[in-house]
């Protein structure tokens, strides 16, 4: 049920909202879909859509793996403070987030 994600930035002490250790989370909320070689390259472009998500999470609510991702340091340029803090600057770095995530999915 969960979604796969990017720690981005950690804060192991908490902050001034947050008591708690928590880290700011890239990941994907919609995955892209299926392509076949039949369809055109219209339909391929559609489905090769991400929406991605910016989150901060609990340190608790995570399963961290050993998974290494290629891109983390393209998104930790792309997320900055205001991005996990101001929603109009949230919206902002979730859509440079989508470009790098599906620069990467293409390819």
């Amino acid at each position: 049920a969960g979604r796969k994600g990017v720690i981005v930035k950690a804060f192991d002490n908490g902050s001034d909202g947050k008591k708690f250790g928590f880290c700011v989370v890239v990941g994907i909320d919609r995955y892209p879909r299926k392509i076949t070689r039949s369809m055109g390259k219209k339909k391929q472009e559609k489905r090769s859509k991400i929406k991605p998500f910016i989150k901060c999470l609990n340190y608790s609510h995570l399963m961290p793996t050993r998974y290494q991702v290629d891109i983390t340091e393209k998104l930790k340029k792309v997320i900055t403070e205001e991005a996990y803090t101001d929603a109009s600057s949230r919206i902002k770095a979730r859509q440079a987030v989508k470009t790098v995530l599906e620069e990467r999915y293409t390819n």
